[in-house]
């Protein structure tokens, strides 16, 4: 993510300028840059020790993390829930109040990008393999296994319920996660000069200290945090490729071995792009990937039940808005079947959103130069929260239609295997499902570089360009780390994924609560609302002098207000 502003000493100090007006900033200085060996050293080591417990004794691990599991829903599930929905109201708080009009740049700077640019990127952002993969898995499934307190299977608001869910996990909620790292980082590098570190992000609460020990360990939980998240989503796309490659190449019932052939194969992809410096051709592939997108999405809403598709947005959007209060308020406090339903749909989401936040919390940050908060919010919530309704209503919709009129898409298999199953309904069905298979396989290896640069970044103090050696290794570390992940879930890959995210994501929900905290406090001191509450209390009391003194008849003007002393004698 490119800033042009790489340290967190190129404020101004006190004496240079009034804290109420805008600040310059100077240019970042070369000392601090290279490798942090703590942050990289603790993070790398840990990976790695990780990475060979999962190997040696798979067993073990996966008795550790549902161990795990069973602890952090116990204890912390309303942590994830609580802070989720919390967000919504935070973001949305900022957006509408007395912070909206703050610029992220200085304050008579334009965005960088046009609005039209901005949208596209934004979509860009999206959770390109969650998408592929839970397209039809998710409606269906709570379509035919409705979620608890819904109602029974086969009612007749099943479909509306199954996609309301379905948005709830996929709308406001993520992308209001993502806007509070997005608003931390890009107000603090384009407003106030700081590194492009989610520890630099806490100098207002931590001052100093954001750049010794504790800021330190932020970084390093950040970095997990995205090991974690990105090889849940590398996982997720090695399992659809895997049910895909059955499907065309009649491979038959295949094994853990294959899966981890398929990610070795897309990582050793990935390191081959890093090593080649080939970002123009990954952004090309990334460009024709949106394209195949938006294809595949209009192939399906033409060839499919097109009027059942039209009726269901409306519908499912309000279900959504009537029953968000509900669904924000399901917590493990409703029993053992919420509470397991909860661990493998709800506060896996959270988990792997708040896993996802330093990636694309960047991102976001990084092309939203010179939007005010209140703009940045409006697009990051609304703007892939619409692409989501109708990637969902199109996909989720087909399959729905399909099942009530006898095709059993729920019984198709594993959840990677029911968008291929969908798909083998209409024409064309092994074209589509290689387009499929292409798709994922690009937002792997895409996704693997972000991932790993962001990754990088944060190893080597914020710097814009790591070195390749770090960046490698993230991207194969991130790879390694999939392939133990799906070992862990034995036969039920997908289990493992989950787990192991809700766990890993953890640590990072406390440093997103800090990092609200920091950013309220960063923008309660802000030029502009300092000026603001400057021009109120003096205009205020010069209006009660002025009325006082001379009537209606009384201008204002501007004086200093400095008063020379008699010498000291």
């Amino acid at each position: 993510m490119a800033t042009g502003i790489e340290h967190p000493r190129d404020l101004p100090t006190p004496d240079e300028i009034h804290p109420a007006l805008d600040a310059a900033l100077q240019p970042a200085a070369p000392g601090e840059r290279g490798l942090d060996k703590l942050v990289f050293g603790v993070t790398a080591l840990a990976s790695l020790a990780f990475l060979g417990w999962g190997f040696v004794s798979t067993g073990t691990l996966a008795d550790a993390s549902a161990s795990g599991l069973a602890w952090t829903m116990d204890k912390a599930g309303w942590l994830f829930v609580l802070t989720s929905s919390t967000f919504v109201v935070f973001v949305i708080w900022l957006a509408l109040g007395k912070f909206g009009n703050i610029p992220l740049g200085r304050d008579d700077e334009e965005p960088e990008f046009r609005t039209i640019s901005w949208v596209a990127m934004m979509f860009s952002a999206g959770m390109g393999i969650g998408l592929m993969f839970y397209g039809v898995s998710e409606p269906i499934t709570h379509f035919v296994t409705p979620p608890p307190g819904t109602g029974a299977a086969g009612n007749p608001e099943a479909a509306q319920n199954a996609m309301a869910t379905t948005m709830f996990h996929w709308t406001l909620h993520p992308w209001a996660i993502y806007a509070v790292v997005g608003l931390a980082v890009a107000y603090g590098v384009y407003r106030k000069g700081r590194l492009q570190l989610i520890s630099a992000a806490f100098e207002p609460v931590l001052g100093r200290h954001a750049h010794g020990l504790g800021g330190r360990a932020i970084d390093m939980f950040a970095i997990f945090a995205t090991l974690f998240g990105s090889a849940t989503s590398l996982g997720l796309g090695a399992l659809q490729i895997e049910s895909g490659l059955q499907i065309v190449a009649g491979l038959g019932h295949t094994g853990n071995a294959v899966l981890v052939g398929i990610i070795a194969v897309l990582t050793a992809a990935f390191v081959l792009s890093a090593v080649s410096g080939v970002a123009k051709g990954i952004q090309w592939l990334s460009n024709i990937n949106m394209v195949l997108a938006l294809a595949l999405a209009l192939f399906v809403f033409v060839v499919g039940p097109t009027v059942f598709i039209l009726n269901l947005v409306p519908t499912s959007i309000g279900s959504y808005v009537g029953d968000l209060p509900m669904m924000a308020a399901r917590t493990a406090a409703e029993g053992s079947e919420t509470r397991d339903w909860l661990s493998t749909w709800t506060v896996f989401y959270w988990a792997w959103w708040l896993s996802w936040t330093p990636f694309v919390g960047m991102f976001i940050a990084r092309i939203s130069r010179g939007r005010t908060i209140r703009q940045f919010v409006t697009g990051v919530l609304l703007v892939p929260s619409m692409v989501s309704v109708a990637w969902f209503c199109i996909f989720g919709g087909a399959a729905i239609d399909l099942q009530k009129h006898g095709t059993d898409i729920a019984g198709a298999g594993g959840l990677e295997n029911q968008l291929f199953s969908t798909l083998e309904a209409y024409p064309l069905a092994t074209v589509s499902s290689v387009v499929v298979m292409v798709l994922v396989g690009i937002f792997f290896i895409s996704g693997a570089d972000a991932a790993s640069i962001v990754m990088g970044s944060l190893s080597e103090r914020g710097t814009i360009h790591p070195s390749r050696p770090t960046v490698i290794f993230w991207g194969v570390a991130t790879g390694a780390v999939a392939a133990v992940m799906l070992l862990v879930g034995g036969e039920d890959a997908l289990s493992g994924l989950q787990t192991i995210t809700v766990i890993a994501a953890l640590p990072f929900v406390l440093i997103m609560v800090g990092l609200a905290v920091a950013l309220v406090k960063d923008l309660a001191q802000d030029p502009l609302v300092l000026r603001r509450q400057y021009a109120l209390d003096v205009v205020e009391a010069a209006v009660i002098t002025g009325v006082t003194e001379h009537g209606d008849d009384f201008v204002l003007s501007v004086e200093s207000a400095h008063v020379e002393k008699d010498p000291v004698v």
